[in-house]
């Protein structure tokens, strides 16, 4: 009821094209003033936790609903979101963590996490390291660090489509700096589609890794 009553064109926004979901993680306090563009018309948000403050949160719902899970930075269950979600979005299981990989390895807590929960799609953040392949029949999605630069990581975000039998992810690369210009083009191309039926097209069977491979 609160997201028709707030988004009033979200319906017939999904009706007449692919479901878009905007996906984000580790914002560590800082909304970048480019969100909201590359967030436009987007559906729902899921922040896969390190928030950093309310603040970031409120700009977000500004923008379309918010799925949260609490990160190690927001101090999990203290910060009174909680570490992990299962959310249903456009036909669509979705699990959301903040660890699931640690020092480039699929971590036992977030195998077993995966193995419990069967999701179509998983989220999550903490590495810093956008991400986007297929384990299975689960399309693992990390956008990468929205938050403040760090080492030679990419600054990024991520928007999942999701259109009938098929997902589809991206991560945009923004700038160095928040509020400076980023980049023109997707900091990386799509994969490829996933299907219902958990089978893959070339472009994601290429993008494959096996478990405990550095993401």
């Amino acid at each position: 009821m609160r997201a028709t009553a707030k988004f009033p064109n979200a319906t017939m926004r999904r009706a007449q094209r692919p479901f878009r979901l905007g996906v984000i993680a580790d914002t560590h306090g800082l909304f970048d003033p480019a969100i909201p563009r590359c967030f436009d018309g987007i559906d729902h948000i899921i922040h896969a936790g390190d928030i950093g403050g309310r603040s970031v949160l409120r700009q977000l719902e500004a923008i379309a609903p918010v799925t949260v899970v609490s990160g190690n930075v927001d101090g999990f269950g203290r910060s009174g979101f909680p570490s992990e979600r299962i959310v249903e979005l456009s036909g669509r299981r979705i699990a959301v963590c903040h660890i699931l990989y640690e020092r480039g390895m699929l971590t036992q807590n977030g195998l077993a996490f995966l193995e419990r929960e069967q999701p179509d799609i998983c989220i999550f953040g903490h590495t810093h390291r956008p991400l986007a392949e297929w384990l299975g029949r689960t399309f693992l999605f990390n956008p990468g660090s929205a938050g403040p630069k760090r080492f030679t990581l990419p600054r990024a975000l991520g928007i999942i489509l999701i259109d009938r039998g098929e997902v589809n992810g991206r991560h945009i690369a923004l700038a160095d700096r928040a509020g400076e210009p980023g980049p023109d083009s997707p900091l990386f191309t799509p994969l490829g589609k996933g299907r219902a039926d958990g089978r893959q097209d070339a472009g994601a069977e290429r993008s494959l890794r096996r478990r405990g491979r550095k993401c």
